[in-house]
């Protein structure tokens, strides 16, 4: 048992424990929660890095740490598991935690109670469904991160995240009964709830029983595909994200990559191509459904009108788009959705921020455009002095300073739209270019494939085009209103945590622009792992318990 082992656990107990601590100090030492709740989740986002680059610089098969919390072997004890997609999603997590963090401390935090221990309990859960290889751990750490999610949704009151709210706990709670009746005929057929161990096991389900697993396998995946925001399952996402306060709709942001994730995670290890009967088990169903999803997410953008809502709705767009791709069943295509995953990602947690502080500038006080005294400017001032040219507004053109919120307001909405939108050459560019470039060279570039792109395929690539052409015309439109639409208001007044965040999710994606080999790298990597499980499997089931003192003593003695 290695010290990185012994880390695999830490992304867990720290928020847990850090949560309870907030809890006994009340809400009389705010100042003090507040810094405990950042330097946790910042230690969190460190500790998450560390095992990143772990994973990366080990081999192949070496790759992959478990940590056996009961010290009891799978698939009879729980297991925690690390490996490249784990790894992925915890250090993307923390950086979305932080910056979301950040930018709560300029406000946000004080508009209700427990907020700083919500948030470490939604930590605690993303981290152990992202950690955990046993389909009840999941269970709970989804209900842990569910039960932390419905305070966090209501913060702040309001009768629109009250009515979002109710809606988002009922679909919640359907969505966790089925991932019960899922699990439970898994476990019915099967015999277990390990991971690896299914993966073993399915192959050698009895054909009598087959039609039983795939429907427990269906119904289980309908509890996910709500979590990750598919269609028709996705009614609830739009109005929820949108009426949550700026952020907790950033953390949001990663919530339906939980949902991504294990749809990701189960099918790859209980449906691969060692499945036997069973292989490849609704990849249809996957392809079909985003494929759905992308198309009602782009076409419905078109008619937003705020900017919180296209923000939500960029999500379904993602959502969609990552589902479809990972119906393919082809490692390249995984990868490309991979990286499309961070980049989405960060660009999204960074509009959900700036959503804020831009309708923040349109409810300013307008100033008026009168003398003091009620009377409108004299004639003679309209006619401007020689040599000087006027804009439509009668001002001097020349001498005109911007303010500097509003300067960085509508350069951080640029960046944020040529993101979403996949203009190059930023790091959203180049996530659709990796996926358009796998469905064409499913074997990789320079390699010949004697398969043509079938309907599903070009029907993918062309979506892609057009929600861009889609978010291009949206975002272009809200652009024109918030800031090209000539009106006299005041700049708004913005603090340093509310810059600080969005200054770092936009700095990443450009240098997820400037050098996306590294991780185009790693995510193909994470893509051929998950495409051959043995080494998952084995890693898992070969784990062994950490014998007590006893056992050490027993086993020197001649």
């Amino acid at each position: 048992m290695t010290l990185m082992n012994q880390l695999i656990v830490m992304p867990i107990l720290l928020p847990l424990l850090t949560a309870a601590l907030m809890l006994l100090l009340g809400e009389k030492h705010r100042p003090l929660k507040r810094r405990l709740n950042l330097f946790s989740s910042v230690l969190g986002l460190a500790i998450a890095t560390t095992l990143l680059f772990w994973v990366r610089d080990q081999g192949q098969a070496e790759s992959i740490g478990v940590y056996l919390p009961g010290n009891w072997p799978a698939p009879f004890g729980i297991a925690l598991v690390l490996d490249h997609l784990s790894a992925l999603m915890l250090v993307l997590t923390g950086i979305i935690a932080v910056c979301a963090l950040l930018f709560a401390r300029a406000r946000w935090d004080s508009a209700g109670a427990s907020f700083h221990a919500l948030f470490q309990i939604q930590l605690m859960g993303l981290y152990g469904a992202f950690l955990t290889a046993d389909l009840f751990n999941l269970f709970v750490f989804f209900e842990v991160l569910l039960a932390a999610s419905y305070g966090l949704l209501l913060h702040g009151s309001g009768r629109a995240r009250v009515k979002a709210g109710l809606h988002y706990i009922a679909i919640n709670l359907f969505a966790s009964t089925l991932f019960l009746i899922g699990a439970a005929m898994l476990y019915g057929v099967t015999g277990t709830l390990s991971m690896a161990d299914l993966a073993l096991k399915i192959p050698l389900v009895p054909e009598a029983d087959r039609g039983l697993l795939h429907a427990g396998a269906a119904i289980l995946a309908m509890a996910f595909l709500v979590k990750a925001g598919i269609w028709p399952l996705n009614f609830w996402l739009v109005p929820a994200y949108s009426s949550a306060s700026a952020p907790v709709a950033a953390l949001f942001a990663i919530m339906t990559k939980v949902g991504f994730y294990a749809v990701l995670r189960l099918w790859t290890l209980l449906f691969s191509s060692q499945a036997g009967a069973s292989a490849f088990f609704g990849s249809q169903w996957l392809i079909y459904a985003g494929l759905i999803t992308l198309a009602i997410a782009a076409f419905s953008i078109l008619a937003a009108q705020r900017l919180e809502r296209m923000a939500a709705l960029s999500i379904l767009v993602s959502a969609g788009t990552l589902m479809a791709a990972i119906g393919f069943g082809q490692p390249v295509l995984t990868g490309g959705a991979l990286f499309y995953l961070v980049s989405s990602s960060l660009a999204l947690c960074a509009l959900f921020l700036l959503a804020e502080l831009i309708e923040r500038s349109r409810s300013a006080n307008e100033v008026p455009l009168d003398d003091d005294d009620g009377m409108p400017p004299p004639l003679e001032s309209l006619h401007p002095p020689k040599g000087i040219n006027l804009d439509d507004e009668q001002k001097a053109v020349i001498g005109q300073v911007i303010p500097w919120t509003m300067a960085f307001l509508g350069l951080g909405f640029i960046a944020c739209a040529l993101l979403i939108i996949g203009m190059p050459p930023l790091s959203g560019f180049i996530g659709k270019l990796s996926l358009i470039s796998a469905l064409f060279n499913p074997l990789g570039l320079g390699v010949a494939t004697a398969e043509p792109l079938s309907a599903a395929g070009w029907t993918l690539v062309a979506l892609l085009v057009l929600s861009g052409l889609a978010s291009l015309i949206a975002m272009g439109r809200v652009g024109i209103q918030r800031f090209w639409k000539p009106e006299e208001r005041p700049s708004p007044v913005l603090r340093r945590y509310e810059c600080l965040p969005i200054v770092i999710l936009l700095g990443l994606c450009l240098a997820l622009s400037v050098k996306a080999e590294p991780l185009l790298r790693y995510t193909q990597d994470t893509a051929a792992s998950l495409q051959t499980p043995d080494s998952y499997i084995e890693a898992v089931l070969g784990t062994r318990p950490v014998p007590g003192p006893a056992s050490r003593d027993t086993e020197v003695q001649p």
